[in-house]
């Protein structure tokens, strides 16, 4: 007869799914709870970031080293709340598992930027006047910045490894609030990276360059985007710049004209000769044709120091889009019978100046222009916004540097400054799209272009699928309403208004081209390495308002990484760049 109780082994199963499941609702308020905590604080980092920014800027360091104490309080408890075992275990939990993580991830980011970045800027900001940043009299004084380099080389660093670790959280695994909050984390850091690494290169290099120790002689390419070249565009107008304890003065200018077709051509790199054949070491406007900046500079200051006879020991090449960004910081200027502004100046130099000026006399108009410029830069009544309008060139890619002196092209080398290649890592694997004119005209003020990546695995290989869509936006009747040297007028046998443009699109370190068509079909195109990179480059031929996309598949070492970035030539306008959803074959 049952005395009314469950069998013992039962019972034990009862007690023990009871006692899990309460042990389960104990985790999720745990976690609940901590969770609202975590949340609070690094909603306070990013409000106390914003008042630190602005502290910063207005040059007051107590404030600022209040809302830094804060924002380190903060964004420690947030780590905490996120680093316990019973948060970690919910990391593994499927479809929420991954939201658990990033937010964990996220909140140790914010702690190691607080303790590692935060302070050293701060210290660096100790050092120097953030109302000046050096500049006085024309001048900068460069005493401060060997003091401010430790700083900033301390937060150069732990900004570095926090972008790198941004980029390997997956934002597309986690919920859309979250998602959103790490693709503004890593938009934020990149940033700040960028402006950070700006002011520690600047440290370090600028006492040397800038004369501090001796006199330098600086080279200035102004690259014209209207005929496009790899790294922006032809390198007609130059300037050779005097440093002397840090100050600046313009002491020649010269034209393409000076430069004619050299009789025996400088040496080049085979890829190179493969791309362009032997353009690049003929003339002077085609140097810049040259992908790799470290290639190109040597041969700009050899075709300057052949021709004038003055050793050259750096050269910086900028494009005309810069000076949009150089005027806002500046205000407007004149030259000749034009007054530019951030406005209008992109539009003036690449296009207006053609259809108003003689051919004869634009070359005196553009050295006008340089003038101009250059003293407006060195007379800036705000230096920060002339620094944060450097670092905004520098982010699109739009300067580039070179030192004839070992150890600070060594500092170069290893920055988007220097203008390489690159390089493949964890933190990202690149793919990239190099432009180059052969109209012979101005009419890449009209090209528009966009970029979309894609990642995964064809036919079993991993595969990294890039696509070019390239467009002449030229009006319909750019033939005869654009003047003759902006078409060229079919002196190079391409028929006015349109233009032809050689594509070259590079893969991943390692990988092989599988896969190569432009809008669906086949067409003979040229292959060549950089590096150890496969680049694939096609011939094109656009009447106005035609567009053509070229895709290319590549497969082998690197491809098929999430983390995959596009690197562009500079245009008039911004290159779009977007990523897709891998169909293969398509």
């Amino acid at each position: 007869m049952s005395d009314g109780r469950l069998p013992a082994r039962r019972r034990w199963v009862g007690w023990t799914i009871g006692l899990l499941a309460v042990l389960l609702l104990l985790a999720v308020g745990w976690v609940a709870v901590r969770g609202l905590g975590a949340v609070n604080d690094l909603q306070q980092v990013a409000r106390i970031s914003s008042q630190l920014k602005a502290a910063v800027g207005a040059g007051d360091l107590d404030r600022a080293e209040v809302h830094a104490d804060s924002i380190a309080h903060h964004a420690r408890s947030a780590h905490e709340l996120t680093s316990d075992p019973v948060w970690q275990a919910f990391g593994v939990v499927p479809w929420i598992g991954p939201n658990f993580t990033a937010m964990s991830e996220v909140a140790a980011l914010a702690d190691d930027i607080a303790q590692e970045a935060v302070t050293p800027v701060l210290d660096a900001a100790g050092g120097i006047d953030l109302s000046s940043l050096g500049f006085a009299g024309g001048a900068i004084d460069l005493a401060p910045f060997a003091e401010i380099e430790p700083p900033l080389a301390s937060a150069a660093a732990a900004l570095q490894k926090a972008d790198r670790s941004a980029r390997q959280i997956d934002a597309d695994a986690v919920l859309p609030p979250l998602a959103d909050a790490v693709r503004e984390l890593r938009s934020t850091l990149t940033q700040a990276t960028t402006v950070v690494g700006t002011l520690h290169g600047a440290s370090v290099l600028l006492p040397t360059m800038l004369g501090g120790t001796e006199p330098r002689s600086i080279l200035l390419a102004m690259q014209n985007n209207a005929e496009v070249r790899s790294s922006g565009g032809i390198s007609g107008a130059t300037a050779l710049l005097r440093a002397e304890n840090g100050r600046v003065t313009l002491v020649q200018q010269g034209s393409s004209a000076d430069f004619p077709r050299l009789d025996v051509p400088l040496p080049l790199s085979a890829s190179t000769t493969a791309l362009f054949g032997e353009n690049p070491g003929y003339y002077l406007q085609n140097i810049t044709s040259i992908p790799d900046f470290t290639e190109a500079a040597p041969l700009i200051a050899t075709r300057w120091q052949d021709r004038f006879g003055t050793p050259v020991d750096a050269v910086i090449a900028v494009d005309a889009v810069m000076t949009k960004h150089i005027l806002a910081a500046t205000g407007p200027i004149s030259f000749g019978p034009f007054v530019a502004d951030e406005d209008n100046v992109v539009p003036l130099l690449l296009s207006d100046v053609y259809a108003t000026v003689d051919p004869a006399q634009q070359d005196g108009v553009f050295a006008a222009a340089a003038g101009a410029m250059f003293a407006a830069a060195m007379s800036a009544a705000d230096p920060k916004a002339l620094v944060s309008a450097l670092a905004a060139s520098s982010d699109e890619g739009r300067i580039r540097i070179w030192s004839a002196h070992e150890e600070e092209q060594k500092v170069l080398s290893a920055s988007t400054l220097g203008g390489a290649l690159p390089t493949d890592s964890d933190a990202a694997t690149y793919v990239g799209a190099l432009f180059n004119d052969a109209t012979g005209g101005k009419m890449d003020y009209y090209a528009r272009a966009s970029v979309v990546t894609a990642v995964g695995v064809c036919e079993g290989e991993p595969t990294t699928q890039v696509k070019v869509t390239w467009t002449n936006d030229a009006p319909a009747d750019a033939a005869t309403a654009l003047p003759e040297y902006v078409t060229a007028a079919g002196w190079y046998g391409v028929p006015p208004g349109s233009t032809r443009t050689l594509i070259a699109v590079y893969g991943p370190e390692g990988a092989t081209a599988t896969r190569i068509d432009r809008d669906g079909e086949s067409e003979p195109v040229q292959t060549t390495t950089l590096g150890s990179r496969y680049a694939v480059q096609h011939d094109v031929t656009l009447a106005p308002g035609e567009s053509t996309t070229i895709t290319v598949e590549f497969q082998g070492t690197g491809a098929g990484a999430r983390l995959t970035e596009v690197a562009h030539t500079p245009l008039v306008d911004e290159v779009e760049i977007r990523h897709a959803e891998l169909r293969c074959g398509s």
